[in-house]
């Protein structure tokens, strides 16, 4: 059940293979129904969505995508205009939009995937607001982004299905569709996932008044780093830690485009395939590091929008600082704007893997599987970075280290399997694993329990 090292990249390399498959031919069907960079634009985001959200993996999924497609299509043409002909409309917009997105993770599955849905086709308006439906199709310029959408979800769905029949893609986990109860509010202070919400769109609207007053001409990558930085927001320590590595991506990124443009020119179609390349390149190493994704959707997306008429190298210090103010910007907002604890969030991780553990050694449970037990495990690993750079920053003066909970637990992975998968039930095992959930609630005793627990399985 441990991720080795090939599967990092190899599954991944299918997925992202598969995927662009599935947006090459969206891309090509659609440029034959409605030519034009905004429908293509279009028809290759909504295809990066879609594949990203999952919901084509079952009849209620694609049920589901046929309807919020076409409209994500729609709302994202509509806002692209309002951002160019009326922009602090459009800016509002743009930050509701962005908001709903984050908002919606308190309402289930279905809820989150389709918030997914929305972030890549608004982020594509930041470099080019003025995405709209060619009147030279076969089609009426209104019902472009419903065909656009619905060959998205053709497409998807015929790859991930071809993909999984020949045994390339894992085949799909049964999902619980009983609908999710709205997570409780406490007190006066809201939940996680509308905190983030608001967090993003008090960096977005600060960075849209920034730039509307004071970058007229370059206000969009400030708004670009400000999501950057806040999006995937596990707490302030994640924040902090990872907008260093997704800034030095986007600048990257910027660095890379104009060097491409240099030495290519402004061939559309050459521009056309480096965009293409540039996103395979962004959802293969996603999984490794958001600093990947930052830096090649930022090459992706200043290719798309160009670097004329300014000099290059100028136009290099002028997108540099406008990534540096964005990033303060969003920081600042994470940071100040009802915060969310990274160890409140590393804790919710360690429950969730530790609840997984009991009910996997529980004698009462039909069926004891170490899936949930591995999964739970992987997410706690996904987030174990800022913590450990945290670490080894302040082990000199601080004693209380929950990069060490982390690694105690995830040295649990192989004898616990090896228990589930022998079918034992140990009460010792048990009473360890309840202890170390009791002991959430005190940091302090926390390691020494987690250090109980390993001990317990591996003797």
């Amino acid at each position: 059940m441990a991720r080795s090292r090939g599967s990092v990249l190899l599954q991944p390399l299918v997925e992202a293979v598969v995927t662009m498959l599935a947006a090459l031919a969206t891309l090509l069907c659609t440029l034959e129904i409605a030519p034009g960079g905004g429908s293509a634009v279009l028809a290759v985001v909504l295809s990066l969505s879609l594949s990203r959200s999952h919901m084509d993996r079952d009849l209620r999924g694609r049920l589901e995508a046929v309807v919020v497609l076409p409209l994500v299509g729609f709302v994202s043409m509509g806002v692209g205009l309002l951002l160019r002909h009326t922009p602090w409309v459009g800016a509002l917009a743009f930050v509701a939009g962005m908001f709903l997105s984050i908002w919606l993770r308190r309402f289930g599955s279905m809820a989150r995937r389709a918030g997914r849905l929305i972030a890549l086709p608004f982020v594509t308006l930041l470099t080019l607001p003025h995405i709209r439906a060619s009147s030279n199709g076969v089609l009426p310029a209104v019902l472009v982004p419903v065909a656009v959408a619905l060959l998205s979800l053709l497409w998807v769905t015929v790859f991930h299905l071809l993909a999984r029949r020949m045994r390339l893609l894992p085949p799909v986990r049964a999902l619980e569709h009983a609908p999710a109860a709205p997570a409780q509010e406490g007190g006066m202070r809201p939940v996680a996932s509308t905190r983030m919400a608001i967090q993003m769109a008090v960096a977005l609207a600060l960075s849209f008044v920034v730039g509307y007053l004071f970058f007229k001409e370059r206000w969009a990558w400030i708004v670009l780093t400000a999501f950057i930085v806040n999006s995937g927001n596990r707490g302030r320590l994640d924040v902090a830690y990872k907008s260093g590595l997704r800034v030095a991506g986007a600048a990257v990124g910027t660095v890379l485009a104009m060097s491409l443009t240099i030495h290519t020119g402004a061939n559309p179609s050459t521009t056309g395939v480096l965009i293409l390349v540039a996103l395979f390149f962004g959802v293969w190493l996603r999984p490794l590091g958001y600093a990947w994704w930052a830096l090649f959707v930022t090459l992706a997306l200043a290719l798309l929008q160009g670097f004329e008429p300014q000099p290059p190298g100028t136009l290099l210090w002028l997108r540099l600082e406008e990534i540096v103010i964005g990033a303060a910007i969003g920081l600042a907002s994470a940071w100040w704007v009802l915060p969310v604890r990274s160890s409140d969030v590393l804790r919710r991780r360690l429950a969730d893997a530790l609840a997984a553990m009991a009910e996997a050694t529980d004698p009462a449970t039909a069926e004891r599987l170490p899936a949930r037990v591995a999964r739970t495990l992987d997410e706690l690993e996904d987030m174990a970075a800022p913590f450990r750079a945290a670490r080894r920053f302040t082990h000199r003066f601080r004693t209380l280290q929950p990069a060490d909970w982390v690694d105690t637990l995830l040295a649990c992975r192989t004898p616990v399997i090896d228990v589930i998968v022998r079918g034992e039930t140990p009460g010792r095992v048990r009473q360890a694993i309840g202890a170390a959930r009791k002991s959430l609630r005190q940091p302090e005793a926390l390691l020494p329990a987690l250090q109980q627990l390993r001990q317990t399985l591996e003797g």
